[in-house]
Formats: C-alpha cells, sequence, structure tokens
C-alpha cells in the first residue's frame, strides 16, 4: 500500500538517547530535537504544524512514553511498535544498515507500509496524563532554579537545598513510571 499525495507518515527514533530524529516517509531531510521537555515540546509542535496521518515510534523499554504521551495529549496519532516487527520489515525490504537517521526513514517507511494502529487515549486518560506532564515540566523548572541556588547558599540552608533537590528528582523521576 502506498501512501496518497496528502498523507504523512512520521518516524521517531533514539527516544532513549539524548536526540530523537524525525522523518517524514518520502521526504530526506531527517529533523533532530533534545529529547528532554523542550524538545519533546517542540516536536509536539511540529508534529501540529505537520498534521501526519501517523506517527511511529519504537518501544525501547519505557524510554519513549513521555514523547508518545505528549503526542497523545496533543491528540496526535502515535503507534508504539515492537522494534522486533519493524526489524522484520527492515529485513524483507533488504535493508540491514542500521543508522538513527535510516531507522527514522525505516519507521516511517513502515508506517505508510503497515499503517499499524494508534490508539488514542480515552478522555479521562487525556486529561490525567496532561496533568501529569504538566507537573513533570513543573518539577524540571523547580529543579534548575534550585541547582542555581546552590552555589550563593552555605552552611544549613544548603542541607535543606540538597534535601529539596533529591525529593524533587525523586518526584520527578516518579511521573516517568
Amino acid at each position: 500500500m502506498t501512501a496518497k499525495k496528502d498523507e504523512r507518515f512520521v518516524g521517531i527514533v533514539d527516544v532513549a538517547k539524548a536526540t530523537l530524529d524525525i522523518t517524514v516517509h518520502g521526504e530526506q531531510l531527517v529533523s533532530q530535537q533534545n529529547n528532554d521537555d523542550d524538545g519533546i515540546a517542540a516536536v509536539v509542535k511540529q508534529m501540529q504544524d505537520l498534521s501526519p496521518t501517523l506517527i511511529v515510534v519504537e518501544a525501547s523499554g519505557g524510554w519513549e512514553m513521555n514523547l508518545v504521551a505528549a503526542l497523545a495529549a496533543a491528540g496526535l496519532p502515535v503507534a508504539v511498535v515492537n522494534p522486533t516487527r519493524v526489524r522484520y520489515f527492515a529485513k524483507s525490504i533488504g535493508q540491514y544498515a542500521k543508522t538513527d537517521k535510516l531507522d527514522a526513514r525505516l519507521l516511517a517507511r513502515f508506517a505508510a507500509t503497515i499503517r499499524p494502529d494508534s490508539r488514542p487515549l480515552k478522555q479521562g486518560d487525556q486529561a490525567i496524563l496532561s496533568q501529569v506532564i504538566s507537573r513533570r515540566q513543573q518539577l524540571v523548572k523547580m529543579l534548575t532554579m534550585e541547582k542555581n541556588r546552590r552555589s550563593t547558599t552555605q552552611g544549613e540552608m544548603l542541607t535543606q537545598l540538597d534535601s529539596h533537590i533529591a525529593w524533587l528528582e525523586a518526584d520527578r523521576q516518579n511521573k516517568l513510571k
């Protein structure tokens, strides 16, 4: 099955590392964003502007969840696929090389050819997810502010500040689960 002219299929890879590689099926350009809150927000904006038919992300042990959650919360059609399924697809078309850019193109082609189902979040789940994302972003901002304060803090206040930073980091980690 080939994509129609007005359809856009997107592949996003490498969500477990520091960057996200994004490509649209049929286009050579691979864009890149940091895999952090700002980068994910930029990807969501980019996808909203693009209005893709489907976005495909490989499951990577949970590392993809922040990205997928943000895309789903924005109402974008996203499918998380099993990497083994994508590897079989790659072998079936004779693609054995493996780089992030090639993988992004492969995922976009997989999306256009296989068209895995995207599963939109239920309304209630979407609202909860949006709150979790918002809270995590708040925690990241608070962590940055508290870490910046360390350079001008001394004594008992520094101990309290470090304790608060540890608490914020633990709470932020809990938002990933």
